[in-house]
């Protein structure tokens, strides 16, 4: 068994790969032991990652509050408390805050053999923000445009 203690720190989401105020609270990076990293990011209504893709592919479980998440291909999902999404190795995506609401979610991923996670895009600009909070509807499929 190997145990951390919880460094207390709570990070500011860098303007680079975040729009709006978020908060990360580092769980793990991938080390010797294990090629997953995994994160708890706390996002202020509004708030949202840029685009992106992982090399193999990420987990997404939800915590509190109500986000969206979507595809450069142009599915939109509304997600809340509990839900678990799974984004494809490769497939660009971001993930935040609806307009009106927290959102925080624990989002999980495996290092490739070069140790990269995570390969960050350009920033979601506001028309395809708007755009997917018209189209948030839950029953909506992340594969439908």
């Amino acid at each position: 068994m190997k145990y951390t203690q919880s460094n207390g720190r709570t990070a500011p989401g860098p303007a680079s790969t975040f729009t709006g105020t978020v908060y990360v609270d580092g769980i793990r990076d991938p080390d010797e032991q294990s090629a997953v990293g995994c994160a708890h990011v706390r996002f202020a209504p509004g708030a949202r990652t840029a685009w992106h893709h992982h090399p193999k592919g990420q987990t997404l479980y939800v915590t509190d509050g109500i986000g969206l998440v979507a595809t450069r291909a142009g599915g939109v999902r509304e997600i809340r408390p509990g839900d678990v999404v799974y984004i494809e190795p490769g497939e660009e995506h971001w993930h935040g805050a609806t307009a009106d609401r927290f959102m925080a979610h624990v989002a999980m991923q495996e290092a490739d053999d070069s140790g990269r996670v995570v390969t960050w895009l350009d920033h979601v600009t506001g028309d395809e923000y708007a755009t997917a909070q018209g189209a948030r509807p839950s029953a909506r499929s992340l594969t439908q445009p």
